[in-house]
Order: structure tokens, then sequence, then C-alpha cells
């Protein structure tokens, strides 16, 4: 006879509340993969600027479009948020911060710091 294999149970990843250092580790990944993802635009706009004063004219008119203007908004929190989570991490691995309180508000600090900063990018550039 054979036995009978369980049913699969569906995992709902809203319903789990994962700890604050995990939520920094993700973002930390994610903001890296985004601004993998970015790096040929900026590539692009920075030839595109060095061309002379009339494609620093050109990049400069990319900025006026929405949608670009959001996604320096997104790159800029990705890039602050890559850069804090990156020093806390490394921080962590010369076992400065490495107790479990002081690893959850060092990534309170980062995951705050992060947006705080690209709201204020998002208040100059707005």
């Amino acid at each position: 006879m054979s036995k009978q294999q369980p049913a699969p149970v569906y995992l709902n990843l809203f319903r789990i509340r994962f700890p604050v250092g995990a939520v920094t580790s993700f973002a930390h990944r994610v903001s890296g993969v985004l601004l993998f993802l970015a790096l040929p635009f900026f590539v692009y706009l920075l030839d595109l600027s060095l061309r002379g004063p009339d494609g620093f004219a050109a990049a400069i008119g990319w900025f006026d479009v929405r949608l670009v203007r959001l996604g320096s908004i997104i790159i800029a929190w990705s890039l602050l948020h890559h850069l804090f989570s990156g020093v806390r991490f490394l921080l962590i691995d010369l076992e400065v911060g490495v107790q479990r309180s002081q690893a959850r508000t060092t990534a309170w600090l980062v995951n705050m710091a992060a947006l705080v900063s690209a709201f204020v990018y998002a208040w100059c550039v707005l």
C-alpha cells in the first residue's frame, strides 16, 4: 500500500510577520537589483550629458518626465537603503551590534533613514 501524501499547504506570505532584520535584508537585495537594472539608463544619461551643452540640456530634459522623476526617487531610495544597510552589515561582520536588541534597533534605523532621505530627495526634486 502506498502512503497518501498530504495536500500542499497554501503559504500566505502577507500573513507572516517577518522580523525587521529580515525585512532590511530583503530590501537590501531588492535595492541591489534595482540599482543594477538602472545602471544602463544612468550610464546613458552620463554619456549624453558629457557630449556638450546640448547633450547636458537633453539629459536634464529627461527629468521633466514624471515617470523618470518617480523612477529617480525609487532609485534614490534604493541607493540610500543599499548604502545604509551595507554599512550595517559590515558593522555586524565586525561584530558591532550583533546582540538582538542592537541588531533590531539598527535595522529600524536603516529603514527609517533610507525612507527619510528618499523623502528629502523627493521634496527637492519635485
